[in-house]
């Protein structure tokens, strides 16, 4: 049977839905914005996402990777939200760009709720 998210948060399962968009993302060397991901997630606005990312953000860092979450951008900016923890986007981008994400197995969404709750203690 088919199940689909409600109204109730589900952020390790969200955050790993948004993994695979990004690395696909990467993939192709492509940025996206918060709106765009919002629309794919079926979100009614963009502003949602904080702590879906950081518990991606908190992943990538705790197991030396790039920071994926660096490829989602504010419309008019262009750039990252303030809480996204990268000091030099374009740099990151780069990296992020040449990781070989398809050889990884994508987190549970029990290893990303373990990565935040380490990362927010």
């Amino acid at each position: 049977m088919a199940l689909y998210y409600d109204d109730k948060p589900h952020r390790p399962e969200r955050a790993q839905q948004i993994w695979l968009i990004l690395i696909g993302k990467a993939a192709n060397k492509q940025l996206m914005t918060y709106k765009e991901l919002a629309e794919i997630l079926g979100y009614k606005g963009s502003g949602v996402f904080a702590d879906t990312l950081d518990h991606i953000a908190c992943y990538c860092i705790q197991n030396n990777l790039p920071g994926l979450t660096c490829l989602v951008v504010n419309e008019e900016t262009g750039v990252p939200g303030g809480g996204i923890p990268v000091a030099d986007p374009e740099a990151e981008r780069m990296k992020v760009f040449s990781n070989q994400w398809y050889k990884l197995f994508p987190p549970s969404p029990s290893e990303l709720k373990e990565a935040y709750d380490t990362c927010k203690r």
